[in-house]
């Protein structure tokens, strides 16, 4: 059979509309509309005869005519800042299987950090009338803070937790994780530490926390590279961060990454110029991402539970949404330290 044959030839003169739905399936036209607006108030066996009707004849409600009745988009928009980035992958994925099936989609933006874009895209959400926003981090500019706190849209914050949520809040402290990772080095035996991370504000908070603990310890404060927001974490970057503290500092002993792709790519650099770890110095990451397990050697990390942030999010806003009991507006999904072999 040719791929003509298959395919067909052209288009037909019209789609199908809702009428024509219903009139093969032998119903009226405001059965049709319930079936695919409201499927609750229709019984099973009319459900579906209507959709294999509508299977048949290719037919594909519109679901912003139904939306509108209803005064809802069913739709959930996300901004995160980097989409490309595997660090908030797992957590998209959590949110998306959590509202999988439930008759709410999924819309993804990316801010790239930059506050501009963050009030653009949190405007074109509200004027499309998104049934929730999930952002990930804290909300810190004024204007879109100030945006989003007269709206009434459920708004739920991830991967921070802080005193001040615009509404609700899913995550960890991003302080008390990386204080409990220079714990953690510090009880290993290191006293020489370096720091690689960004200037967003939850690096900020990490390295907060994580010189706080070595200062504690009586030590002074890592030596440091940063990254500068906008640029985006990669393996590259992470090489070229220990590159500068290794020809700077020859007696580092460990290194703290704010994330397991500057990690992984600290390791590489390590082993290009011929130095084991951890012998030689010793790597930690934060994240738990999949190849700090089977990267040589595998990674020491902070775990913090990226997909359940994702899945505990969409909870928040299904309870919201649909009016069941919801009391915590934050929730805590923790952090733990993976010790690996890197440090």
């Amino acid at each position: 059979m040719s791929l003509k044959s298959r395919i067909g030839t052209r288009r037909p003169e019209r789609a199908n509309r809702m009428e024509d739905i219903a009139a093969a399936a032998g119903v009226s036209l405001a059965t049709v509309s319930r079936v695919f607006s409201q499927p609750e108030m229709v019984s099973e066996a009319t459900r579906e005869k209507v959709h294999a009707v509508a299977k048949r004849m290719r037919y594909l409600p519109n679901l912003l005519a139904g939306s509108m009745a209803a005064n809802q988009s069913r739709v959930i928009s996300a901004m995160v800042p980097v989409i490309s980035s595997a660090i908030f992958a797992q957590t998209i994925e959590g949110l998306s299987s959590g509202l999988h099936g439930t008759g709410y989609e999924l819309m993804l933006s990316q801010s790239g950090y930059d506050p501009e874009q963050e009030y653009s895209i949190l405007r074109a959400f509200l004027g499309r009338r998104a049934d929730g926003i999930v952002i990930a981090g804290a909300i810190t500019d004024p204007r879109c803070r100030e945006l989003l706190l007269h709206s009434d849209t459920p708004v739920v914050e991830m991967w921070e937790l802080f005193d001040n949520p615009i509404d609700m809040a899913v995550g960890f402290s991003n302080y008390h994780a990386a204080q409990a990772a220079a714990e953690y080095l510090l009880g290993q035996g290191y006293r020489k530490f370096g720091f690689i991370g960004g200037t967003d504000q939850r690096t900020a908070a990490r390295k907060e926390g994580f010189y706080h603990a070595v200062q504690a310890a009586g030590l002074p404060s890592p030596r440091e590279v940063l990254i500068q927001s906008p640029s985006h974490s990669s393996f590259a970057a992470g090489g070229q961060a220990v590159g500068r503290l290794l020809e700077g500092n020859a007696g580092m002993d460990v290194v703290f990454c704010t994330n397991d792709l500057l990690a992984v790519g600290a390791l590489f650099e390590c082993q290009r110029r011929g130095l084991s770890v951890p012998e030689h110095v010793a790597v930690m990451g934060f994240s738990d991402l999949d190849i700090g397990q089977v990267s040589v050697p595998p990674l020491t990390t902070v775990q913090v539970g990226a997909y359940e942030i994702g899945r505990r999010t969409s909870e928040m806003l299904l309870g919201r949404l649909t009016g069941s009991s919801q009391k915590e507006k934050m929730v805590d999904t923790g952090f733990s330290i993976v010790r690996r072999q890197s440090a």
